[in-house]
C-alpha cells in the first residue's frame, strides 16, 4: 500500500509511514486516509486472507408473533412481528434487517401454506409449480420489526455470526406456536405444519363437534 500511497501523495515510498489509519509524508503535512487512497487509487488494490475460526459461532434471537383468526374460514392473519436478533457485528444494518425481513417470509410461508401435496390415486406431484405451490405474497406478509443488540463474537476477525438462517428458524417456531396457541384458547388444536386456512378450520369444527 505504500507504493499507491506514494504516488497519490507525489512523494517516495522511503518517505511514507502508516499510522493511525493514515498514510503520511515524513517531515510534512501531507497525508491521506486508507479509505480515500482506495478511491483515487489508480492500481486495483486486492487483499486475500485464508484462515478458520477457532469455534463455531451461533446467532442469538428471539421472535414474537401476533395472529388473529377467522372462525368462519380458518384464515390466519399475522397482524405483527417483532425479531430481535444477535448476529455479532453488522456492517450494513439496512441490509441485515432485509436478510432478517426475507428469512421471516420464508418461515412464515412453510408455517401456514407451502405443502408437497400427492395425489393420493397416482402418486403424481401435484404441486409442482407456482400455480399450484402457495407461496406468500407481500400483500400477506406483516410489517416486521428487527431490532439488532450485537454481540460480537471473539472467534473471528470481524467478530461476526451467521445471519442467513436467523429469519428462517425463528419464524417457523413462532408463527405456528402463536397458531396453536391462538386454537388452544378456544379449546381446539394443536396442529401440525403448514397451518393452512382448511386445518385450521377442521380443528375449529372438531372441537365444536365435541363441545355438549
Amino acid at each position: 500500500m505504500q507504493e499507491p500511497a506514494a504516488e497519490v501523495l507525489e512523494s517516495t515510498i522511503d518517505e511514507i509511514s502508516f499510522e493511525d489509519g493514515y498514510y503520511r509524508v515524513q517531515k510534512s503535512n501531507l497525508s491521506i486516509s486508507f479509505i480515500d487512497l482506495i478511491r483515487q487509487s489508480a492500481v486495483p488494490i486486492c487483499a486475500e486472507f485464508d484462515g478458520s475460526a477457532d469455534n463455531a459461532t451461533f446467532p442469538n434471537g428471539c421472535h414474537i408473533c401476533e395472529v388473529e383468526i377467522d372462525p368462519t374460514t380458518g384464515s390466519v392473519d399475522v397482524i405483527s412481528y417483532l425479531v430481535v436478533d444477535d448476529v455479532g457485528t453488522v456492517i450494513n444494518p439496512q441490509l441485515l434487517k432485509g436478510q432478517i425481513t426475507g428469512g421471516v417470509a420464508q418461515g412464515l410461508g412453510q408455517a401456514l401454506m407451502e405443502q408437497v401435496v400427492y395425489d393420493s390415486a397416482n402418486g403424481q406431484l401435484v404441486s409442482a409449480s407456482f400455480m399450484d405451490y402457495a407461496m406468500p405474497r407481500a400483500t400477506e406478509l406483516p410489517a416486521v420489526e428487527v431490532i439488532s443488540q450485537p454481540v460480537p463474537t471473539n472467534s473471528n476477525p470481524l467478530g461476526a455470526k451467521g445471519a442467513g438462517e436467523a429469519g428462517t428458524v425463528g419464524a417457523l417456531a413462532a408463527v405456528m406456536n402463536a397458531v396453536c396457541d391462538a386454537l388452544a384458547s378456544v379449546g381446539a388444536g394443536p396442529i401440525d405444519m403448514p397451518a393452512t386456512s382448511e386445518a385450521v378450520w377442521k380443528a375449529l369444527q372438531a372441537k365444536n363437534l365435541q363441545s355438549p
